[in-house]
């Protein structure tokens, strides 16, 4: 099926389901090569140098954000928020995410977007002394024509995930729904408007976007943004409300100039004009996925010493401790864990290597694929060292996992870090593998494991933690959740029978979460110790947990980037 023939509703989605398995267009790559029109000079007189005065600013009434997913949705809550003037309305083809986004339940999990969408959504008083009642100014709607038609700035947040087929297949980025949506765009902006691309995408995409504009709608004229985001889930709204910088490559002629002015000029509306900067689109695109590499890249350097610690009796943490006080290194992404999942860093990884690849810079793109074989050897050998305690043999045993989630504070299922470790212990024939999570949907657990695990009946997902628990004779705990810490300072609440916490809404039926109250309580684990089966095996793969506090309630813990000891 060619990318014209598929259903808008799955190009126009930026739900992760909807574009990593559908068959998609040909090679997603643009040309690796420098845009001309990136190249050009400001054709300002000597006398006239490019000060803020010489650059007009376009008038901003309407803004449209395409794809209302982990990113769409709250960067366009957080403009409304800031811009009141300015009338923000998200799209997206999928009518039951449409249908969550007006609903009391997001489709997303992010603290704090719950409360930041009902005042700018619904224009009700905020809880908050600082935000007044106001007008609401954020909508959502599925009417790409007349939302696209009116906006004065469309941004794409579309999912741009690897493509898995074909040329470049498990490294270049699949831009089937960028480009269903950028001909959406095409057919229905009006001329002048601004396209800010903010979705993760392949260097040299701008370019590729002016072409396809200038193909659907030749003569008609319009400047394309990188705009791209630095969220990381659990933090984006601090993320977008206090950014480290914000990254706008342009097309470096006046017109494309007076395009980065007007955006940046919604941005300053909070954040401080020394922290927007402003670059060539090339630039923009590419900074994207080195960020995320070089972050990447530390999570993977002191996960390979984690396992030299665990061989020789050091603790990863104290070393961590130690490297992190220099100043020239610093002290994040330096936890050893399971390594890194998501959407993010093992895709941009992957397209900075294609990139490289292309380029005939076999030696740059050989060194960044190591990233991600390290990450991949992270998670091995944890489900190894399962397996090995129990002495290659899991036949009869229950395993309950604790936490899906690819990391804290979010219901993200996406590149789970939980997904190969438990497919890997599957391999053993383990009686029962069970399944907590704080924020995530059984369903979306149940699709990222694929229909053959839910086939086989083997792997079930719980809402309460002490019955996934029960009568395990092995704990994973493999999201870094608050909740999952063995501290004292918290009495649980957690109760199967206790919905009180969740109302029911007919605006969102189809709202099952996994826990079903107490998501910020932390777990009892002298009831979890209490209620498992010899030989009682905890194994952290966050470094999450006190082990000398479990080893009091007769469990032993095997812990990531130390040696274990294997009697209590």
């Amino acid at each position: 099926m060619s990318c014209d023939e598929i259903p808008m509703d799955i190009l126009f989605s930026e739900s992760g389901e909807s574009c990593s398995t559908a068959p998609t267009s040909p090679s997603a790559s643009p040309l690796f090569r420098p845009s001309d029109i990136d190249d050009l000079k400001l054709a300002l007189p000597e006398s006239t140098p490019p000060t803020e005065e010489h650059e007009q600013v376009q008038p901003v009434k309407n803004v449209c954000v395409v794809g209302a997913g982990y990113v769409g949705g709250p960067t366009a809550a957080i403009l409304a928020l800031h811009n009141p003037a300015v009338t923000v309305e998200v799209l997206d083809r999928d009518p039951q995410r449409i249908k969550q986004w007006k609903s009391p339940h997001l489709p997303v999990h992010e603290p704090g977007l719950d409360h930041l969408v009902r005042v700018v959504r619904d224009g009700v008083e905020s809880d908050e002394s600082d935000i007044p009642r106001r007008q609401r100014n954020l909508y959502f709607t599925s009417d790409s024509a007349r939302v696209i038609a009116k906006a004065d700035i469309i941004f794409m947040a579309v999912n741009t995930p690897t493509k898995m087929f074909g040329v470049g297949a498990g490294c270049a980025t699949n831009m089937a729904a960028f480009d269903g949506a950028m001909r959406d765009v095409a057919a229905h902006a009006k001329p002048g408007a601004i396209i800010v691309e903010k979705s993760t995408v392949p260097g040299g995409t701008a370019d590729r976007v002016r072409k396809m504009l200038a193909a659907h709608r030749p003569g008609a004229s319009f400047e394309v943004l990188s705009n791209p985001e630095f969220l990381a889930e659990g933090t984006a709204i601090k993320n977008l409300t206090t950014p480290d910088r914000v990254l706008i490559g342009s097309a470096a002629t006046p017109a494309g100039r007076q395009a980065a002015r007007t955006l940046a000029n919604l941005y300053k509306a909070w954040i401080p004009a020394d922290r927007i900067l402003e670059t060539n689109t090339w630039s923009s695109e590419l900074a994207k996925l080195v960020a995320n590499a070089m972050l990447a890249q530390r999570i993977s350097s002191i996960n390979s010493v984690s396992a030299i610690c665990e061989r020789t009796g050091a603790d990863v943490d104290q070393v961590a401790k130690a490297i992190g006080m220099d100043a020239r290194i610093g002290s994040q992404f330096l936890k050893a864990g399971l390594g890194f999942g998501g959407s993010c860093f093992r895709k941009d990884i992957a397209s900075l290597a294609y990139l490289a690849e292309s380029l005939g810079l076999d030696d740059v793109a050989m060194y960044w694929r190591q990233v991600n074989i390290m990450n991949e050897r992270q998670r091995d050998r944890f489900a190894r060292k399962v397996i090995e305690r129990f002495e290659g043999n899991l036949v009869g045993h229950k395993l309950a996992i604790l936490g899906f989630a690819f990391k804290k504070n979010t219901g993200d299922t996406r590149e789970s870090l939980a997904v190969e470790v438990i497919r890997l212990l599957l391999d053993e024939r383990p009686a029962e593998i069970t399944i907590f999570d704080p924020y995530c949907r059984q369903e979306d657990i149940m699709r990222e494991l694929g229909p053959g695990v839910a086939e086989m009946g083997t792997v079930k997902v719980h809402s309460d933690p002490y019955l996934a628990c029960s009568q395990a004779h092995a704990i994973l705990v493999v999201t870094d959740c608050d909740q999952f810490r063995n501290t004292a300072t918290k009495k649980s609440s957690w109760s199967i029978s206790d919905q009180s916490t969740h109302t029911s809404s007919s605006d969102c039926m189809d709202f099952q979460p996994t826990s079903q109250s107490g998501t910020n309580e932390t777990i009892e684990w002298p009831r979890i110790a209490y209620n498992m089966v010899e030989p009682k095996w905890v194994f952290d793969g966050r470094g999450l947990l006190d082990v000398v506090e479990l080893k009091k309630l007769g469990v032993r813990v095997d812990r990531v980037g130390r040696r274990t000891e294997l009697h209590v």
